[in-house]
């Protein structure tokens, strides 16, 4: 468990539905909770929040015992349709009250992210979440963003993997108390065929997706893999059997190559995405 920075704990390992189709979606988060992951990951733009919710009846589990985040999409900055869009997914979740909530990215496109903060803070003092974030957040942006503010962010979500390390911004979390989770851990599988990973996975009989996926962990990270093949979820969860040793964890480290797989918050066009259309 990791503790956030208003003393809510969040499981460091998750599972994740980004891209996993709607059809799917149920069965695979029901697997991971069978499996023993407590921590599911989705957003509005993922478009399975309804298929979560129903995975988590379904497992039997207590509402308390599964920690559930999703973000807002960007579409939906502007304050009046930020709390709307939260309401729309407690509803497809059908819980009464959401974990962690993040603004999934810097968009200013619809209103100023500053705004749309405000409200989260408003969601957060009434308690129908109970920790609020960011994610794809640059250092500029959360400069502004906790110069204007009372609530500093719980976590800072970016893309984190041993070919783009992030250093830079994690210390940046860091020193501000946010802590970071990492998207894309394994770098959509680039990092599997590694010969330094793999040599280290040799030497722990693992495998090296696991070996990356530790790699998070002794780093501090949070960090939440996604897969709908049962073998492979089940095999992200088998973390803790094994630990890197310091030399491990500088060789992987030092295999940054500042290579992303997914968009620059700094140049992307952040075009709302269209779920707007939902909004009556």
């Amino acid at each position: 468990m990791v503790t956030l920075n208003n003393g809510v704990e969040i499981p460091q390992l998750g599972f994740g539905v980004f891209q996993v189709p709607v059809d799917e979606a149920q069965q695979a988060t029901l697997s991971a909770l069978e499996v023993g992951y407590r921590h599911i990951d989705t957003a509005q733009s993922y478009r399975n929040e309804k298929q979560v919710g129903l995975a988590v009846v379904e497992s039997g589990l207590p509402r308390s015992e599964v920690f559930v985040t999703s973000k807002l999409g960007n579409g939906f900055h502007a304050p009046t349709d930020a709390r709307w869009a939260f309401e729309r997914t407690l509803g497809e979740l059908g819980f009464d009250y959401l974990d962690l909530f993040l603004i999934d990215w810097p968009a200013d496109e619809v209103a100023d992210f500053v705004e749309t903060w405000q409200v989260f803070e408003e969601l957060l003092a009434s308690c129908a979440v109970r920790a609020i974030g960011v994610s794809n957040f640059q250092p500029q942006h959360l400069e502004r963003l906790l110069a204007a503010t009372d609530v500093i962010p719980a976590v800072n979500q970016i893309e984190v993997h041993p070919y783009f390390t992030q250093d830079a911004l994690r210390e940046q979390n860091r020193a501000n108390g946010i802590a970071t989770e990492a998207w894309s851990p394994i770098a959509q599988g680039k990092v599997l065929g590694d010969e330094t990973i793999g040599a280290i996975a040799a030497r722990h009989g693992k495998t090296p997706a696991q070996v990356t996926l530790r790699w998070h962990i002794q780093r501090g990270d949070i960090v939440f893999p996604k897969s709908t093949t049962p073998a492979r979820v089940a095999e992200n969860f088998d973390l803790f059997d094994f630990e890197l040793s310091d030399d491990d964890v500088t060789a992987i480290t030092a295999l940054n190559r500042d290579d992303r797989t997914g968009p620059n918050p700094d140049t992307m066009n952040m075009v709302p995405d269209r779920q707007r259309e939902l909004r009556p």
